[in-house]
């Protein structure tokens, strides 16, 4: 269960979102948060760069290796706006990082994403616990979705040009 004083970590994985979205980029965002409540990095979905492997989540599990201890590393928690794909939830077991939180479901956003005519990925989607079972799971948050799912509507309903 998210606890309230996790609220605002969540928010601000929105907020990354919205900020990738306004530069043009897929509304995913992501914040490291250690132990003791202190973020200590944040990042958003930078894809559109033409490298399809600039996934928050995984950039996160980069810093944390070249910056953490293995201990801190357990010990932190992922805050993101969307549930890990298989490379990011590979990323985040290999490095040996902690808990995961996400707004909205691969299976939400599968659902939306298919509402909304958009093709099915390269890679299959699955739950984080298909690829690192050892992890942490908690998710989706309900009061925080339908945010995510705007944000994944005004990107897909964009002009391709726009894009």
């Amino acid at each position: 269960m998210v606890k309230s004083n996790e609220l605002p970590h969540l928010r601000r994985c929105v907020e990354l979102a919205a900020e990738a979205l306004a530069e043009g980029d897929e509304p995913f965002g992501s914040v490291l948060v250690g132990e003791d409540g202190e973020v200590l990095a944040e990042d958003h979905n930078r894809v559109a760069s033409g490298d399809r492997t600039r996934h928050p989540e995984f950039e996160l599990a980069r810093w944390s290796a070249a910056h953490l201890t293995p201990e801190q590393r357990a010990a932190a928690s992922v805050y993101t706006s969307g549930e890990h794909c298989p490379m990011c939830a590979a990323a985040h077991a290999w490095v040996g990082l902690g808990r995961i939180v996400y707004v909205a479901s691969s299976e939400q956003l599968s659902a939306w994403l298919d509402e909304l005519g958009v093709p099915a990925p390269p890679v299959r989607t699955l739950p984080i616990n298909e690829v690192a079972p050892g992890v942490s799971v908690e998710g989706p948050v309900s009061e925080l979705a339908e945010q995510v799912r705007e944000l994944h509507r005004r990107f897909h309903t964009k002009a391709p040009q726009q894009r």
